[in-house]
């Protein structure tokens, strides 16, 4: 705790000491932003359930970013969020709120190339590359959340453009133990995990964004394609680190895992859509492995199946600064498993420019649960509450 009250201390005085937020010599300059939202949940229940507890007030978000450049030659970006560093619990980071969101430094001494070191998030997913300042939604989709593959990871990776931005190409190797690797500890196997991934954008670059706030006035779209696998089958007598399977046992396995994906994103005159879609092939080292649901192995032929994918469209009112947002997804978690899961979404953002708030509201409807292995207490919940940004 001390340490978190001088992280906050420092970040208060630099932000006093520059003036605005930021600050330069002429080669090094240093910015400094953040924000801190907040809600309240509600959750319908089920007839069944009783246990309201979950019907609360939460602290997102209390987030500091500092980014610093040096002759355009080197970038580096540090973003904490003091409201996870305070609730993070015995090293089981949360996929989508960790408490130490970016930690890396950006070479760009070589022409046309960016080496990246350190701790962020992996180019895998439009979704993930999104900020969630720039979402109308208080959570993302299930699908893309972090609990079946890692959003942030410590590695290297290489990453050009070309085509005055349109194209974008990523190539990097990862610890592979994702949010966790923050520990400092990899499993036994000691294997990385390999990510790539290309997005080709029309007419012009397409930033990472969902909604449309500049009302573009020429249709543009943008595509991405993106794949990543890991093989960490153990040593004899050995085991994954606690944590490492995430909340659904998909994450990280003993054995062979290849995940790949598709995304495509549109915007024009404030509408804007995006879908995405990701598939998994798991291959478990033991033919008893839990997500083999006791089959036999004439019937899973040592592997298992599992992703989704996710359809939104946007709108937003230019006058008035609001954004009004549906969108519907769905996933299965193993497809030796009976049952799907289905949910619809629907999102209000609307934006206070005078005083840089943003007030969010949120529902969501479950049609269908997977039962068998992830039971939900609820049918529908609503999450209503404001954003701050500071830059």
């Amino acid at each position: 705790m001390r340490n978190v009250l001088f992280l906050l201390l420092f970040s208060l005085s630099l932000n006093e000491a520059v003036s605005q937020v930021s600050l330069g010599n002429g080669n090094h300059v240093i910015e400094l932003s953040g924000s801190v939202s907040a809600y309240y949940n509600a959750r319908f229940l089920k007839p069944e359930e009783t246990d309201r507890k979950k019907n609360m007030f939460v602290l997102r978000d209390a987030q500091i970013q500092l980014e610093g450049r040096y002759k355009n030659l080197v970038a580096y970006e540090i973003q904490f969020d003091l409201a996870d560093i305070a609730s993070a619990d015995n090293g089981n980071a949360d996929a989508e709120n960790p408490g130490i969101l970016d930690a890396f430094v950006m070479i760009r001494a070589v022409p046309h190339l960016d080496i990246t070191a350190g701790y962020a998030k992996v180019p895998y997913g439009r979704s993930s590359q999104t900020p969630f300042i720039y979402s109308p939604y208080w959570q993302r989709a299930e699908l893309l959340r972090g609990g079946l593959f890692s959003r942030r990871d410590v590695g290297l990776t290489l990453s050009t453009s070309l085509w005055k931005q349109r194209i974008l190409a990523y190539a990097g190797i990862y610890s592979g133990m994702g949010e966790i690797s923050l520990r400092g500890e990899n499993d036994p196997s000691g294997s990385p995990e390999f990510i790539g991934r290309l997005e080709v954008a029309y007419p012009s670059r397409f930033r990472h964004r969902d909604v449309d706030t500049r009302h573009t006035p020429i249709p543009m779209v943008v595509a991405g394609v993106n794949a990543r696998y890991t093989d960490r089958t153990q040593p004899a007598g050995s085991v994954l680190p606690a944590f490492a399977a995430g909340e659904y046992g998909l994450k990280t396995i003993d054995g062979r895992k290849l995940t790949y994906g598709i995304d495509v994103a549109f915007q024009y005159m404030g509408f804007s859509a995006q879908f995405e879609m990701h598939r998994m092939r798991l291959q478990p080292t033991s033919p008893a492995h839990v997500l083999f649901q006791g089959i036999a192995a004439e019937k899973h032929k040592g592997y298992v199946l599992a992703g989704g994918y996710v359809a939104q469209l946007n709108y937003h009112i230019k006058p008035i600064d609001l954004t009004t947002s549906v969108r519907f997804e769905e996933l299965n978690l193993n497809d030796l498993a009976i049952g799907l899961y289905r949910a619809g979404s629907a999102a209000l953002s609307y934006t206070v420019a005078k005083v840089k708030t943003t007030v969010k509201v949120q529902y969501i409807h479950v049609f269908e649960e997977e039962e068998s292995i992830n039971r939900l207490k609820w049918n529908d919940q609503l999450r209503i509450g404001i954003v701050y940004v500071f830059k």
